[in-house]
This record gives C-alpha cells, structure tokens and sequence, in this order.
C-alpha cells in the first residue's frame, strides 16, 4: 500500500529550486507511475521556461491545469496560429486554471517566479507528433524562440 503524498511548501520550495536550476526553466515531480490511466503532476515553473504552442490530438488526451503558486498566462490558437483568447491564471486570483479539451493549439507563459502549476491528463505518455506541434511557432531549442516568446509574454503586460 503506498502512502499519501502531498502538495505542501517543501515540495513548492523543492520545485522552485530545481527549476531556477534547470537550463530549461522547469520541473516535474509526478505522482503517477508511467503505466497508470491518469497522470498527476506539479510543475515548478521559472518565467524564462519556453512552452511552445501545442495540442493534444488524441481523444482521451483533456488536460486540466490549476495555478498553485504564481502565475500563468494561457494563450488559445486557432490552426492557422491565430490568437484566439488569452487569459490570466493565477493563484489566489480569479482564475486559477483552464480545462482544455483535446484538439486546442495553447501555449503558457510563466508570469512570476516559482510559478507551481497542477496538471491532470490521461496516461499513458506519448510524446507529441508532428501534427501536435504548432507548425506557425518555433518548438523549444530552435531559432526565434527568443522572439515569440518575448511576444507570448508581451501578451500579458
């Protein structure tokens, strides 16, 4: 039998350090087995993090995402990497997450430090397919990152 486990400051404090460390601005830390149908994760988010526009394609694949500390910006494409919606979550404000159906074009823009998000979705993981990835936005490590990312932001200033 496994034992409760907990979303309490020390794990915010653990995820925040590892994040400000990491050279990609972030951290998991899952809940789930890789096997298990339903995947639970805190995410600890620093506001330098890229998280390029994408969608899940398949079905099952709704993803439900709650600010726990800090801020998020969610920004909703249409195919073609049109904006469609923008909107502010954040913890302890008036909005605090999104569920977003499979199919929709959205990326995120980490807007304070030590942002903690949590994320439900079907397992198990696949990583995204060509089609997944927002054709009109460059993917994470590639040319103009730095730029669309300067506009993802500049979307909630």
């Amino acid at each position: 039998m496994s034992t409760p486990r907990f979303l309490d400051q020390s794990l915010f404090a653990d995820l925040a350090e590892k994040a400000a460390a990491s050279p990609r601005g972030r951290q998991h830390h899952n809940f789930h087995q890789m096997e298990e149908p339903c995947h639970r994760l805190a995410v600890g988010m620093q506001p330098g993090t890229y998280i390029a526009p994408h969608r899940h394609l398949s079905a099952d694949k709704a993803e439900c995402l709650l600010v726990l500390k800090g801020a998020l910006g969610l920004l909703v494409f249409d195919e073609g990497g049109q904006l469609l919606s923008k909107r502010l979550m954040q913890a302890g404000g008036d909005c605090l997450g999104v569920d977003l159906p499979p199919g929709v074009f959205h990326g995120l823009v980490v807007l304070a430090p030590d942002t903690l998000m949590f994320e439900c979705k079907a397992g198990p993981y696949h990583p995204l397919s060509e089609v997944e990835f927002a054709h009109w936005a460059p993917r994470e490590g590639e040319a103009g990152v730095a730029e669309y990312h300067a506009w993802m932001r500049a979307q909630f200033e």
